[in-house]
């Protein structure tokens, strides 16, 4: 008669651990239009400035266990530096975004804690999908969350020609093999930790 008790009970509470469990997920909702991705390569006489267009982006993640899926697209064929010729050459020689439309970054956990409320800095570490291959990297990442919204910032280095990309240095021209990315955005936040 215990043992019959004692499955009842558990059956009974299965919704509400599943609830809690729910409860626990916070979604990141990032809109293309309030989301800015810029690149920043330098050379010898100059630096080149320019953006990238995103596609979609969409993180969940646990704050308790920093658990994290989702993933944020950028549209590699968007990429625009203000040269046609340059940008031209970008697409063409190194990027082939014809071949490889889409930048991918997949998150699979968050290190540190994200606050609720106010500003955290923490890392959030994933596979980042360029050029049609996968990458691990951890984006130092800045928050500022405030009444469900979250303001991100993030900068990391591309070593896309370590990554299997051309350099595009020739006689007259020098590059960085590395180029900068910047990613800002006002995100939208739903469950439990963004109330």
């Amino acid at each position: 008669m215990k043992t019959h008790w004692v499955r009842i009970l558990a059956i009974a509470a299965l919704p509400a651990a599943c609830l809690l469990a729910e409860s626990q997920t916070l979604v990141v909702q990032f809109d293309p239009k309030q989301t800015s991705v810029e690149f920043t390569l330098g050379d010898v006489l100059h630096t080149v400035h320019g953006s990238f267009q995103l596609r979609s982006g969409r993180i969940e993640f646990d704050p308790d266990s920093g658990k994290a899926d989702g993933q944020l697209i950028v549209d590699a064929t968007s990429g625009n530096s203000g040269s046609e010729a340059r940008d031209s050459r970008m697409h063409k020689n190194i990027l082939e975004s014809n071949r490889y439309p889409d930048i991918i970054f997949r998150p699979d956990r968050i290190v540190g804690n994200v606050a609720a409320e106010g500003a955290s800095h923490t890392g959030v570490h994933g596979l980042f999908t360029i050029h049609g291959s996968a990458h691990e990297i951890t984006l130092p990442v800045d928050i500022k969350a405030s009444g469900g919204r979250m303001e991100i910032d993030t900068r990391f280095p591309v070593p896309y020609v370590q990554w299997g990309m051309k350099n595009p240095s020739n006689l007259l021209l020098r590059v960085n093999q590395t180029v900068d990315i910047h990613i800002h955005g006002i995100t939208q936040t739903s469950g439990s930790h963004a109330r």
